[in-house]
C-alpha cells in the first residue's frame, strides 16, 4: 500500500509536490452517513467502540481525499480518568457534574491511567495505524481549554469563573495547570506509542486571554508539554484556537513544529508574528463554505498563494467544520487545493530553474 506522507513532510518544512490538506472536525455532522450513526450512538459511545471510531475516522479520508486523518475522539475523553464526571450534551457541549472551584477540588484529581481507563482510544489508534494510507493525527485538549470546561461546568462565552480563579487564586490555578499538563503529556505519549503519526494540541478558547495573561498563566504549561514530548519523532502541532492572533508573538519558545492559525490573521502575517520558526496550518474561515464554489476557490487560492511562499504549509480551516457544510463542496475544495497548488509549485520551480 502506497503511503501519502505529504502532511508529515510539510510539518517538517520539507519540499512537497502539492499542498497537503485536512480539516478540523472532518469526521462529523456534515456527513449524512455519520449523522445516521449518531442517531444510534452518542459521541462517547462511538469513542468506546474502537472498530466504530476507526470507521468514522476513515470516512472523510475515503470521501474527501484528504492527506491526513484526525482521530475520532473528544478533548474531554481523558478527564474521566482523572476523576471528572461529564457528559457531552447535544447542542450544549461538555457538562461537568463536579466542577472544579477550590484547592480541595484540584487536590482530588488523580493521575491519568491511559492503558487502564482509555484502552479503547489506544485500540482505535492501533486499528487505524494498520488501515490508513495517510498519517493519523491524534489530539488532546490544552490545559486552559480543558480547565475552562472543568471550572465553568459547561461551555462559556465569558469564562467568568475561569478567570476569577486564575486572577483570584493563582496558586490553585497553577496547581490545576500542572495536573492537566501531566494528563496531556501521558495521554499524547501513549497515542504516539500506539501508532499516532502526529498530534495536535487544541487550545480552542485561549484567545480569550490577553497576551500578558497568556504568558503568565498558560504558556509555562504549554512549554512544558512540548518540552517533555520533544523526544518523540512525530510532528507536533499547537492550535491556539480562535481570536488568538495577538498570542502568536509569544509562542517562539514552544517546541512545536506547526502552529495552526485562525482566519483572522493572514498566513504571511502569522508567519511574521511567529518569527519564522514554525510550519503553519490554516486558515480558511469555515463559513466561506456557505458561498458559491467559485468564491470558495478564490479564498482558497489566496491562502495557498501565501502558504507556498515559504516551506511548511498545510491547508486547513481556521476552526472546525460546521454541521451545515456541504460534503460535495469539501470534496471539490480538496481536489482544487491539490490541483492548483501542484500547478503553482511546479510553476515556481520552473521559474527558479529559468533564473538559475
Amino acid at each position: 500500500m502506497s503511503y501519502n506522507d505529504r502532511f508529515i513532510r510539510a510539518c517538517r518544512k520539507e519540499q512537497v509536490d502539492r499542498v497537503p490538506v485536512w480539516y478540523m472536525r472532518q469526521a462529523g455532522r456534515y456527513d449524512p452517513e455519520y449523522r445516521k450513526i449518531k442517531e444510534k450512538y452518542s459521541l462517547l459511545e462511538i469513542c468506546r467502540q474502537p472498530e466504530l471510531a476507526a470507521e468514522v475516522t476513515l470516512m472523510p479520508v475515503k470521501k474527501l481525499g484528504v492527506d491526513a486523518a484526525i482521530l475520532y475522539s473528544d478533548i474531554m475523553n481523558p478527564v474521566a480518568s482523572i476523576g471528572i464526571d461529564f457528559d457531552i450534551v447535544p447542542n450544549v457541549g461538555p457538562v461537568i457534574d463536579n466542577p472544579i472551584r477550590t484547592a480541595a477540588d484540584v487536590a482530588k484529581l488523580r493521575p491519568i491511567d491511559v492503558e487502564g481507563d482509555l484502552s479503547h482510544v489506544l485500540d482505535t489508534i492501533r486499528i487505524l495505524d494498520r488501515e490508513l494510507d495517510v498519517p493519523l493525527i491524534t489530539f488532546a485538549g490544552a490545559p486552559f481549554t480543558i480547565a475552562s470546561y472543568l471550572i465553568e461546568g459547561r461551555p462559556s462565552k465569558s469564562y467568568i469563573r475561569t478567570k476569577s480563579l486564575m486572577y483570584g487564586d493563582p496558586a490553585v490555578w497553577h496547581q490545576l495547570m500542572d495536573k492537566l499538563g501531566d494528563m496531556v503529556i501521558a495521554y499524547l505519549r501513549a497515542h504516539m506509542a500506539a501508532g499516532g503519526k502526529a498530534f495536535q494540541l487544541f487550545d480552542s478558547w485561549v484567545g480569550a486571554l490577553a497576551p500578558d495573561d497568556f504568558r503568565r498563566f498558560v504558556l509555562p504549561t504549554i512549554e512544558r508539554i512540548f518540552d517533555e514530548l520533544s523526544d518523540l519523532p512525530q510532528p507536533k502541532i499547537y492550535f491556539p484556537g480562535v481570536a488568538s492572533g495577538e498570542l502568536l508573538p509569544t509562542l517562539g519558545s514552544v517546541k512545536a513544529d506547526v502552529i495552526g492559525l485562525d482566519w483572522r490573521v493572514p498566513i504571511t502575517e502569522g508567519r511574521r508574528r511567529l518569527g519564522g520558526g514554525f510550519a503553519v496550518q490554516g486558515n480558511l474561515d469555515p463559513y466561506v463554505l456557505t458561498a458559491p464554489m467559485d468564491v470558495v476557490k478564490s479564498y482558497a487560492k489566496g491562502i495557498i498563494d501565501e502558504g507556498i511562499a515559504q516551506p511548511g504549509f498545510i491547508f486547513n480551516l481556521g476552526h472546525g467544520l460546521f454541521p451545515e457544510a456541504s460534503l460535495d463542496k469539501l470534496r471539490e475544495l480538496t481536489s482544487y487545493i491539490h490541483k492548483y497548488s501542484a500547478e503553482a509549485i511546479a510553476g515556481s520551480k520552473r521559474e527558479e530553474a529559468r533564473h538559475a
